[in-house]
C-alpha cells in the first residue's frame, strides 16, 4: 500500500513539474518551431503610447440665476462668480520625440481643453503644453517635459498596400492601454465628411471611442497612422476604422513645431472625379485611375508647369491618385513654397511635371469680399459648367462653417441663376442675414441656407 501510495505521490510531481516546464517554455507548432509573437515589438513600442486627459472649466449655476427677481430679492450681485466644474475626458497619443518629449494626438482630443494630462504605462503624469493645431487633418501637437522617455518611429505610409498587418494600440472607453490586431482593409478613403483633408488608412484592427489619436504600427512596430475615426452604427466597433497617414501626419507636426499653425497650398487647376461617361469620352482603358484636369488657373503654378486641361493625373509626389478628395490631400500635404512631382496621362502618354505648391490667396479671383458670411471661401470661376467653383475655405473662417464644401459649384443665389463671379456679386444683399445658394456636389443638386 505505501509503495503504491510514493508510485502515485512520485507521478503527481513529475506531472505537475511538467507542467512547469511547459509554461516556461515557448510555444511552438507541431514541428517543434517556434510560434510568432507580437510581445517582443509591443515592448518597445506601448511605453510610447500614452493616455491623455484633458480638463475644461464649465460654468454651472442654478436657472433661478438667471431671473433678476430672484437675484434682487436674495440679493445676490449680477456679476457674481458662479461655481465651476472639472470635465475629464480620455484619448490616446504617440510619443515620437523622446529627447524633446514631442507627442501627437488628434486635434478634437484636446479641443476646447484648458489642461491637458499626458499619462505613461509606467504610471507617470505630466502635464502637457500644447504647441500648435491642425483642425482641418485633425491632428494636435503637444510637448512634455520628461528624461527617459521612449518613441515611436515613423514609417512612410506611401508604401502601405492593402493586406498589410496592423495593430492598433490605444485607450479605447478609458480602460487603459489595449492592443488590437487586423489587416488595412483600403487605402485612400476619402469623401468621408470627418475631416477637411481626408485620405485615410482604413483597418479592421479594433478601434473604439477613446483610441483616437492613439497608435496605428506595422509589425516592425513602426507608425503608419493616427487612428482618428470609425463607423458605428451600433456605437460600437464593426471592423471599419480609420487612421490618418504618416506622411500626411508628418508634414503637419513639422509645420508645426517650425511655425506654430500648418498652411496649405495649392498648384492652380479644377479637377474631378472619372466617371464612365468621361472614360468613354476621352477613351480611356477600364483599368485607367486618375482624376481628370478639367481648368487650368492663367499664370498659376499649373499652367507654368506645362500642365492642360484634359490630362489626367495619376500621382502627386510618388503616391498613386485616385480620386478628388485624395488629390487635394496629397497636395495639402506638401508645404508652402515646395516642389511636387505630379504625373499625369496625356492623349495615352505618361509625362511628369515639377509644380511649385502656393498660397491660395496668389490664384483665386475672390477670397471673400462678396459678403462677411463667406469669408474665408475662395472662389473660381468654372469651365466645366455655369457657376462658381468653391476651390478652397480656409480654417476658423465663417465659410468653413457655412455648410459649403471645395468643389462644390454654385450655381444660384437667392433663387437666381449665376454663371460666373460677377453675377454673383451682383446678386448677393451685404445687408442680408442670410443667404439662399443653389448647389452642385458631385452631382447632385439641393439649396443650403448661410446664416
Amino acid at each position: 500500500m505505501l509503495n503504491r501510495l510514493q508510485q502515485m505521490l512520485a507521478t503527481m510531481v513529475f506531472m505537475l513539474s511538467s507542467v512547469v516546464t511547459l509554461a516556461a517554455l515557448p510555444l511552438i507548432d507541431s514541428d517543434g518551431n517556434k510560434l510568432p509573437s507580437l510581445a517582443p515589438m509591443l515592448k518597445r513600442v506601448n511605453p510610447a503610447v500614452v493616455n491623455i486627459a484633458t480638463f475644461s472649466r464649465q460654468q454651472t449655476q442654478n436657472p433661478l440665476l438667471n431671473d433678476p427677481y430672484f437675484r434682487r430679492f436674495f440679493d445676490i450681485p449680477d456679476n457674481r462668480r458662479q461655481p465651476q466644474k472639472r470635465q475629464k475626458s480620455a484619448g490616446s497619443g504617440v510619443i515620437i520625440d523622446a529627447k524633446d518629449g514631442i507627442v501627437i494626438t488628434n486635434y478634437h482630443v484636446i479641443k476646447d481643453a484648458d489642461e491637458v494630462e499626458v499619462a505613461l504605462i509606467d504610471g507617470r503624469a505630466f502635464v502637457a503644453q500644447v504647441l500648435g493645431t491642425d483642425p482641418e487633418l485633425d491632428i494636435a501637437v503637444l510637448k512634455i517635459d520628461s528624461d527617459d522617455l521612449s518613441e515611436v518611429p515613423m514609417a512612410d505610409s506611401s508604401k502601405l498596400e492593402v493586406g498589410d498587418f496592423s495593430v492598433a494600440i490605444g485607450n479605447p472607453f478609458g480602460i487603459g492601454q489595449t492592443v488590437t490586431t487586423g489587416v488595412i482593409s483600403a487605402l485612400g478613403r476619402t469623401g468621408l465628411g470627418i475631416e477637411g483633408y481626408e485620405n485615410f488608412i482604413q483597418t479592421e484592427a479594433s478601434i473604439n471611442p477613446g483610441n483616437s489619436g492613439g497608435a496605428l504600427v506595422n509589425l516592425n512596430g513602426y507608425l503608419i497612422g493616427i487612428n482618428t475615426a470609425i463607423i458605428a452604427p451600433a456605437g460600437g466597433n464593426v471592423g471599419i476604422g480609420f487612421a490618418i497617414p504618416m506622411n500626411m501626419v508628418r508634414s503637419s507636426v513639422e509645420q508645426i513645431l517650425a511655425t506654430g499653425s500648418v498652411s496649405r497650398g495649392q498648384i492652380g487647376i479644377n479637377v474631378q472625379d472619372i466617371t464612365p461617361d468621361l472614360r468613354k469620352a476621352f477613351s480611356l482603358s477600364n483599368r485607367q485611375q486618375g482624376v481628370l484636369v478639367t481648368g487650368i488657373t492663367q499664370d498659376g503654378p499649373a499652367e507654368k508647369a506645362g500642365l492642360k486641361p484634359g490630362d489626367i493625373i495619376i500621382a502627386i509626389g510618388g503616391e498613386k491618385i485616385k480620386s478628388t478628395g485624395q488629390l487635394r490631400s496629397q497636395i495639402g500635404s506638401v508645404a508652402i513654397g515646395r516642389e511636387v512631382d505630379v504625373d499625369v496621362v496625356r492623349a495615352k502618354s505618361n509625362k511628369s511635371f515639377s509644380v511649385k505648391i502656393v498660397d491660395p490667396e496668389s490664384l483665386v479671383s475672390y477670397s471673400g469680399s462678396i459678403h462677411p458670411l463667406l469669408r474665408g471661401a475662395y472662389l473660381e470661376n468654372t469651365t466645366r459648367a455655369d457657376g462658381v467653383f468653391v476651390a478652397d475655405l480656409r480654417p476658423n473662417s465663417p465659410a468653413i462653417y457655412s455648410g459649403l464644401r471645395v468643389g462644390d459649384i454654385i450655381t444660384g443665389v437667392n433663387r437666381q441663376r449665376i454663371r460666373n463671379l460677377e453675377q454673383l456679386d451682383r446678386l448677393i444683399d451685404q445687408r442680408d442675414g442670410q443667404i439662399l445658394l443653389h448647389i452642385n456636389r458631385n452631382g447632385r443638386a439641393f439649396y443650403l441656407v448661410v446664416r
